[in-house]
């Protein structure tokens, strides 16, 4: 190992010796500056991620702006980790909720302040220390982010920022300074990271990929779904796990939803990344759009139809494209990750239902139907760890935010994220 990661670690661990002692209340003080910073310099760092993987302006400025409001919301949250007493026939019988140490994050490219906020945040304030493994196209942001740390008032080394590559983290993860790891990425990563983890009985959390439904029913509002289904798939040029990425929609109504989703799906022109205005813009690496474009060519090989084409302007670049797809057709047991977006019929409920559980996947789906019964029907069956009732799946600070199946487990963000990485601690006695 690197002597200067070993030396980062060795920081880490000595770091979380003092924080842990530091009371939950002291450490939301140092939380509300760092959200200040945030929230005041949005377009400083939103500049950053836009040139690291071309996120439109607007959507990274908003990208920050949602992480104040997270941390602000920790800022402010009850302490959920106080000794809980519980009635016994013993003098003494409580519930501690103990740090676990070191946690290393390894976190992707496509939301470069979220993803990695969203993980740290709740981490140190249950009283861990954080070391990050950012994505290789990202060490701008992961170096902004620990000097933000230290400019809100955080003691040196409780965020870290590592430049290592993929090869590196194995070892890091080996080390007996780290305590436990955090990835969002992909399901061959999280396989290999899972592996390495419990291989040295470390406890891991993975936040893995999706193929989310978008499901329509005929009682929908079709103006409002439309629009909200074309943002699902292309806000972020489609490169988001919880992306709407296959539109489920009703036979009897095909013929009424479709020209409507279209319309709104082709508002999305690609532009400059830098002008306010632009809504879509290219991906984040030209080995991505690569990807996306194999993938297009093995769906249309195996029968889907192509709605809107695909179509290649740069070497990141595409205009926008919609499919039509059956079940079977071996595309839907990938995960597609950029401008192309999924048509599939379903005759009646239970046959959309099937459609959307019958993938490797179970991140979140959205369901539109004014019914009451019928989205009853849909919370209670999907397989998946959100179910967005007429609106598109989002992240919320309030609300868990995790997988079922192949897109992983374990829980983010609510204050459920602030005991993912601590030891529950029986005390018991007369």
């Amino acid at each position: 190992m690197q002597k200067n990661i070993q030396n980062k670690l060795k920081t880490a661990d000595k770091a979380f010796h003092d924080w842990k002692k530091i009371p939950f209340g002291e450490r939301q003080k140092l939380l509300k500056k760092l959200a200040k910073i945030l929230k005041n310099n949005s377009e400083k760092y939103a500049k950053i991620i836009t040139g690291e993987m071309n996120k439109p302006i607007s959507q990274s400025i908003a990208e920050v702006e949602k992480c104040a409001l997270m941390i602000d919301y920790y800022a402010k949250a009850s302490n959920v980790l106080k000794p809980e007493k519980i009635e016994t026939e013993f003098r003494i019988s409580e519930i501690h909720y103990v740090p676990k140490g070191v946690i290393l994050g390894v976190m992707p490219w496509n939301f470069p302040f979220w993803q990695v906020l969203r993980f740290a945040v709740p981490s140190i304030l249950a009283g861990n220390t954080v070391v990050l493994k950012h994505a290789s196209i990202c060490f701008g942001s992961g170096n902004s982010i620990e000097k933000i740390f230290l400019e809100a008032g955080f003691p040196k080394g409780i965020f870290q920022n590592l430049e290592i590559g993929h090869d590196e983290v194995k070892e890091v993860l080996e080390n007996p300074m780290v305590k436990a790891v955090s990835l969002t990425g992909s399901e061959k990563a999280g396989a290999e990271v899972a592996s390495t983890a419990g291989k040295n009985i470390k406890k891991s959390l993975l936040e893995l990929g999706g193929s989310d439904a978008f499901i329509v029913l005929d009682d929908a509002d079709f103006e409002n779904a439309a629009e909200s289904g074309a943002k699902a798939r292309l806000q972020n040029c489609g490169q988001a796990c919880n992306a709407g990425k296959r539109f489920i929609i009703q036979k009897n109504v095909e013929k009424e939803f479709l020209p409507v989703f279209v319309k709104e799906y082709q508002k999305y022109v690609p532009g400059n990344p830098l002008k306010k205005e632009t809504k879509i813009a290219g991906m984040a690496r030209p080995d991505l759009a690569d990807e996306l474009e194999k993938q297009y060519r093995k769906a249309i090989k195996f029968g889907a139809e192509i709605i809107l084409p695909l179509e290649r302007i740069s070497d990141i670049g595409f205009i926008p494209g919609l499919i039509k797809v059956k079940a079977g057709n071996p595309i839907l047991e990938e995960e597609l990750f950029g401008p192309l977006g999924m048509v599939m019929i379903a005759k009646n409920d239970k046959e959309a239902l099937e459609m959307a559980n019958d993938i490797p996947f179970g991140l979140s789906n959205s369901v539109w139907t004014k019914d009451k019964k019928r989205q009853q029907f849909f919370i209670e069956n999907l397989d998946s760890g959100t179910v967005s009732i007429n609106k598109e799946t989002s992240s919320d600070p309030r609300l868990p935010f995790g997988g079922a199946k192949s897109s992983g487990y374990g829980v983010e963000l609510s204050l459920l994220a602030l005991k993912e990485f601590v030891t529950v601690k029986t005390v018991v006695g007369n």
